[in-house]
C-alpha cells in the first residue's frame, strides 16, 4: 500500500512540476512580447521551455539575485576607486592654485613680474603632471572596463553551469544583448510572477 501511495505522490509531484513549467513558460512567452522583434525571433519555444525548466526549483532566481548584488557591490567599489583618484588629482590642482594665489597676494607690486615668471616655470613640470594625471585616469578607466568584463564572464559562466538556456561566455555584442534580455525576463518573472507558480502549487 505504501508503494502505491509513494507512486501517487510522485505522480502528483510530476504533475505539479509540469503545471509550474507550463506557468513559467506561459509567463516567459508573455514577457518576450515586450522585447524588440529582433530578439523575439531569437528566443525560440525550445529556448523558452529550457529556461522555464531551469527556473522550476527557484535556484536560478537566487543565483541571479546573488550575481546582481555582487555586480552592484563591484560597480560601487570601482566607482569609489575612480572618485578617490579624481579627488586626489583635484586636491593637487587646488593646492598649486592656492599656493600661487597666496604668493601673488603677499607679493609686492614691483615683484609681481618676477613671481609670475617663477610660477610659470613651476607650471612646466605641472603640465607634465597633468599629463600623468590623464594617463592615470585612463589607466583606471581601462582597469574598470576589464574588471566589469571579468564580472560579465563570471556571470555568464555561473549561469551556464546552472543550466540556464542561452548563457555561455561570449563577448559578442549581439549575444550579450540577448543574455541581458534573458536576465531581464528572469528578473521580471521574479518580481511579478515567479510567485504565481509557487502560489498556485
Amino acid at each position: 500500500m505504501d508503494r502505491y501511495a509513494a507512486a501517487g505522490d510522485e505522480a502528483a509531484e510530476r504533475a505539479r512540476q509540469q503545471e509550474r513549467h507550463y506557468q513559467l513558460l506561459s509567463a516567459l512567452q508573455s514577457l518576450v512580447k515586450e522585447l524588440p522583434s529582433s530578439f523575439q525571433q531569437r528566443l525560440s519555444y525550445t529556448t523558452l521551455s529550457d529556461l522555464a525548466l531551469a527556473l522550476l526549483d527557484g535556484t536560478v532566481f537566487e543565483i541571479v539575485q546573488g550575481l546582481l548584488e555582487i555586480q552592484h557591490l563591484t560597480e560601487k567599489s570601482l566607482y569609489n576607486q575612480r572618485l578617490r583618484l579624481q579627488n586626489e588629482h583635484r586636491v593637487l590642482r587646488q593646492t598649486l592654485r592656492q599656493k600661487h594665489l597666496e604668493a601673488q597676494q603677499s607679493c609686492r607690486p614691483h615683484n609681481v613680474p618676477v613671481l609670475q615668471a617663477a610660477q610659470q616655470r613651476e607650471l612646466e613640470p605641472w603640465q607634465a603632471m597633468e599629463h600623468r594625471i590623464r594617463e592615470e585616469q585612463q589607466a583606471m578607466d581601462r582597469k574598470i572596463v576589464l574588471e566589469l568584463d571579468r564580472k560579465v564572464a563570471d556571470q555568464q559562466s555561473t549561469l551556464e553551469k546552472a543550466g540556464v538556456a542561452g548563457f555561455y561566455v561570449t563577448t559578442n555584442p549581439q549575444e550579450l544583448t540577448l543574455q541581458m534580455n534573458l536576465l531581464e525576463l528572469i528578473r521580471k518573472l521574479q518580481q511579478r510572477g515567479c510567485q504565481v507558480g509557487k502560489a498556485a502549487l
